[in-house]
């Protein structure tokens, strides 16, 4: 595993366990399609909530959350469609797309939770 993809994976782990601290509940993390991927699908109460983490080191180039633009976003929610074809059980849920803002040591990031950040119509 390269860095950047170790860097990655641990700010993910610390996101998840972030949110699980939250009272999110745990459904699955890295869901990968051709179109695109998931990296933390959870629960809040009755909603799904699909979860993109973005970490900047550095704000030079402004924050992860401002990275999730358009094409981004549109691709998270065709994931979000194909994970939802593959669980039918949860297709009824009200769903909801949140953003991680990470910045920091990825050892120990510091987070910025935008609930709700996008909704279909954005994508």
């Amino acid at each position: 595993m390269n860095e950047t993809r170790r860097r990655g994976a641990e700010v993910e782990a610390a996101a998840r366990t972030h949110l699980l601290r939250a009272g999110l509940g745990d459904v699955a993390a890295n869901a990968s399609y051709r179109l695109g991927e998931l990296d933390l699908v959870m629960r809040d109460g009755d909603t799904l909530v699909f979860v993109e983490v973005r970490y900047r080191a550095s704000a030079d180039y402004g924050g992860g959350g401002e990275s999730v633009d358009r094409g981004k976003r549109r691709r998270i929610v065709r994931a979000a469609q194909l994970f939802l074809l593959q669980h039918p059980a949860l297709a009824e849920s009200y769903c909801r797309f949140d953003v991680i803002d990470a910045s920091g040591d990825p050892a120990a990031p510091d987070f910025t939770w935008y609930r709700d950040a996008f909704r279909l119509d954005d994508a």
